[in-house]
C-alpha cells in the first residue's frame, strides 16, 4: 500500500486512514456508507482532541479483561475495521485467543471474502462467518448482520463489535451476551446498550486494548476479575462532560 501523501503534512495520519478507508472501498472491503461513517468518526474524533483519553484507556482494560474472563470470544469485523486495522485486530485476536468473525450489513457478493483475503494477509487464521458458514441467525434483525457464524458469534459469552450498528447491539445484549464496543460517539445505541464502550479512535484503541491484555495476562486472574469490573454509564458520562468542557474551551480559545 502507498498513498502518495507527504509525511510533514499536518493531516498525514488523518488523511492516511482517509486513503485506506477509499481503498477498501476499490477492494470491495468497504461499502458505500462506509464512507460516511468513517468522516462522522472523523468529526467526532476532533472533539475527542485526536488523542487517547483518559477513560478510553480505562475502558480499554475493562475491555481486554473481559475478553480474557471470557469462556468463548469472538471480534466481530466490519468493512471498516478491516480496511483500517487489519493486523491490530489480527494481533488482538492471537492476544485474547478469540476468532475474527465477518458480519456485515451489507453482504454484496463477494465481499466477504474481500474482507476474509484481507485479514489473512495480514496473519489471520480461520476467519468465521464468510459465506455459508454463516448459517445461523441472530433474532429480532431483519437485515444481513442477522446472519451468525454457529461456531463463533451465536455461542459467544463476550463479542467484541467495534463499529456497530445498534439494533443488533440491542440484539446481542438481549441474547445475554457481554457486548463490548469502540465508538467515538457516547450517544449512539451501540455505545449506549454496550457493557464496555471504548469511546475512542479505533485505530488507537485497539493497540491499545492488545497492549492491556497482554500486560494482565501476566496477573493472577484476580487481577482480571478486577479490571472487568465497570459502570458503562459512568464511563460515557465523564466522556460526554469531556467534549462539552473542551468544546467551551474551543470556543473561548475562538473569542481571543
Amino acid at each position: 500500500m502507498s498513498f502518495d501523501i507527504p509525511t510533514s503534512h499536518p493531516r498525514y495520519h488523518s488523511l492516511l486512514f482517509r486513503e485506506k478507508i477509499v481503498e477498501g472501498l476499490h477492494n470491495h472491503v468497504v461499502a458505500e456508507a462506509g464512507l460516511f461513517a468513517h468522516g462522522r468518526g472523523e468529526s467526532l474524533d476532533y472533539f475527542l482532541g485526536e488523542i487517547t483519553q483518559d477513560f478510553g484507556r480505562r475502558a480499554a482494560r475493562a475491555a481486554a479483561a473481559r475478553l480474557l474472563l471470557a469462556r468463548h470470544p469472538v471480534i466481530s469485523v466490519n468493512g471498516n475495521a478491516a480496511a483500517l486495522v487489519p493486523q491490530e485486530l489480527v494481533a488482538l485476536a492471537k492476544a485474547v485467543n478469540a476468532p475474527l468473525e465477518v458480519n456485515l450489513f451489507y453482504r454484496a457478493p463477494g465481499r466477504e471474502e474481500a474482507i476474509e483475503a484481507v485479514l489473512k494477509a495480514a496473519g489471520a487464521g480461520e476467519v468465521y462467518g464468510v459465506g455459508e458458514a454463516a448459517s445461523a441467525e441472530i433474532p429480532e434483525i431483519t437485515h444481513g448482520r442477522r446472519r451468525v457464524d454457529p461456531r463463533g458469534i451465536l455461542i459467544a459469552d463476550v463479542v467484541l463489535v467495534p463499529l456497530e450498528d445498534g439494533d443488533r447491539t440491542e440484539a446481542l445484549v438481549a441474547m445475554g451476551k457481554d457486548v463490548l464496543t469502540i465508538d467515538l460517539n457516547p450517544l449512539s445505541r451501540t455505545a449506549k446498550k454496550a457493557h464496555v464502550t471504548v469511546v475512542d479512535n479505533i485505530v488507537r484503541a485497539l493497540p491499545i486494548i492488545t497492549e492491556q491484555a497482554l500486560q494482565l495476562k501476566a496477573l493472577p486472574r484476580a487481577a482480571w476479575e478486577e479490571a472487568g469490573g465497570w459502570d458503562n454509564g459512568k464511563n460515557l458520562a465523564q466522556a460526554l462532560r469531556f467534549y462539552s468542557h473542551r468544546l467551551a474551551d474551543l470556543a473561548l480559545e475562538a473569542e481571543g
